[in-house]
């Protein structure tokens, strides 16, 4: 039987890689892992544990913890649940707190090297489905197939917009937008593992088409194994 493929999709926050990713995983027989969710596991622990007075986040405590920080993910009915230490924050990974602060820790050479031994042995036995913002550039350079997802900055502020109010968060798509941009710029810039497209991923821009027609469209460049 041939080795099921490893897949990475990278992009922008807000353009549904995780959702995404998800499904097709499903539909394939694949494991997904959101890489992003064990930063926002990180950032959610800097939070409980190496705030500032003025709850901003003590990087140098945040490195020095590192070797505390226990996360797993563990299947439960059939969905990869992260768990801190043995706790499972799947639900307050999301908390708006930690997205304003998770590019920040993400940022951190520290932080992205304790993560990296982790991905990689994950993804050792083939069929996987990883996304993130460096997979296919650093962390899995080696991947069966790689894309890149984009779409306009208004239109990914409108969706997180509406994921944040159906999750009942109070705010307006100017902040949200203004995060979004914010967020990009440090992803985009940082020193260790920028975000960006892998020079062999294939440019997926769903700006004007739906999840569904995403997913096909994905689909269609990978060959059936």
């Amino acid at each position: 039987m041939t080795k099921k493929p490893v897949i990475a999709i990278d992009g922008f926050s807000s353009t549904g890689k995780s959702s995404i990713s998800k499904i097709i995983a499903k539909r394939l027989g694949l494991i997904h892992m959101d890489t992003g969710a064990l930063y926002r596991g990180i950032t959610f622990y800097a939070i409980q544990n190496c705030a500032n007075t003025d709850k901003t986040i003590d990087i140098k405590k945040l490195i020095s913890d590192l070797p505390k920080i226990n996360l797993e993910f563990q299947n439960i009915d059939g969905e990869l649940r992260l768990f801190l230490n043995g706790k499972n924050i799947d639900k307050e990974i999301r908390f708006p707190q930690v997205s304003d602060n998770v590019s920040q820790v993400a940022k951190e050479a520290e932080v992205r090297n304790y993560l990296l031994t982790t991905q990689r042995d994950i993804a050792k036995k083939g069929g996987v489905i990883m996304d993130g913002r460096d997979i296919g550039t650093v962390v899995l350079p080696d991947a069966d197939y790689k894309f890149f997802m984009t779409a306009s900055q208004d239109e990914r502020a409108r969706r997180r917009f509406l994921e944040l109010e159906l999750a009942g968060e109070k705010t307006d798509i100017e902040t949200v937008k203004q995060n979004l941009i914010s967020r990009d710029k440090i992803d985009s810039e940082r020193e260790v593992s920028p975000l960006k497209q892998a020079d062999d991923a294939i440019l997926i821009d769903n700006t004007s088409i739906n999840k569904e027609e995403t997913i096909e469209l994905i689909l269609s460049y990978i060959k059936k194994f």
